[in-house]
């Protein structure tokens, strides 16, 4: 009996996903199955449904239902230099050859509410190259978008994000950087005027720019592994020769159907250079 309804279950889950996939085009569907059904089962409980039949029916016929569930799909979870080692190998074995290019294009993507974003573009700014990059953040979620264009965080949050710049090698206080009152941080305008903020889906979009560095960490676990594939290649095709991409410290390009289009660069980080090539 438990079989048989943990089986209805996950009918009911795919229907869902198919349902929001036909009415508001986000494609869930070839996430992986554990991870989605565990934060699905979060939402229908939280809105008080007996199934996930019960919860299509909301998500297909109350206003508004779908934005609220997009916060249960998409993890919202990051800090300012998240791995402060990532961003030291940047800055320490990146950065060398990113100046040699007259323009930077830097695509950070599933931006979430926008920690990431602004650590690159405090990076660059110490490093000299922010005049010279446009930065493209993006995301499924429009209110994570909107958090990220704000730039606002909780005050209580600093300490972590400061202990994390000076152990990626900042040069400079992390309060340089931002405004503090209200038990909240504001981070300087001036550091997201090089940068635009779009909608972006890795599972139905294509690429739309063409770039020097692409930051995608902490998303492609959410993925099964077509989906990852498909998403490495749309990375792939963004990236200019010899460009590079950073990866989450649980993800890997081992198993792409693209592993052999890259060469590790630096293998702890997760950092994976385009072969040259013609």
């Amino acid at each position: 009996m438990p079989n048989a309804i943990a089986r209805t279950e996950d009918i009911e889950l795919r229907l869902l996903l198919e349902a929001i996939f036909l009415k508001y085009h986000y494609d869930f569907r070839n996430y992986a199955l554990a991870s989605i059904k565990r934060r699905l089962t979060q939402a229908r409980d939280q809105f008080g449904c007996r199934s996930f039949s019960q919860l299509q029916d909301m998500v297909l016929n109350e206003s508004g239902m779908m934005d609220e569930l997009l916060g249960y799909l998409t993890v919202q979870v990051s800090e300012l230099f998240r791995d402060p080692a990532y961003f030291r190998a940047i800055r320490e074995k990146v950065v060398p050859h990113l100046k040699t290019y007259p323009s930077l294009k830097v695509w950070i993507a599933g931006c979430s509410s926008g920690e990431e974003l602004y650590s690159f573009a405090i990076l660059f700014r110490e490093e000299g190259l922010e005049e010279r990059t446009m930065f493209y953040a993006t995301d499924i979620n429009a209110d994570a978008l909107r958090k990220a264009e704000m730039g606002v965080y909780a005050l209580e949050r600093m300490k972590l994000f400061t202990e994390n710049h000076r152990l990626s090698g900042g040069k400079s206080s992390l309060s340089d950087y931002y405004t503090a009152g209200y038990g909240a941080a504001t981070f300087d305008k001036s550091l997201r005027k090089r940068t635009v903020f779009s909608d972006h889906s890795l599972v139905t979009d294509a690429v739309f720019a063409e770039t020097q560095f692409v930051s995608c960490r902490n998303v492609l676990i959410y993925f099964t592994r077509d989906l990852q594939g498909r998403a490495i290649g749309l990375f792939k095709d963004s990236l200019t020769r010899n460009g590079f991409l950073g990866l989450g410290a649980k993800e890997t390009l081992r198993f792409s159907p693209h592993a052999d289009e890259f060469t590790e660069f630096s293998r702890d980080e997760r950092l994976y250079q385009k072969r040259g090539g013609i």
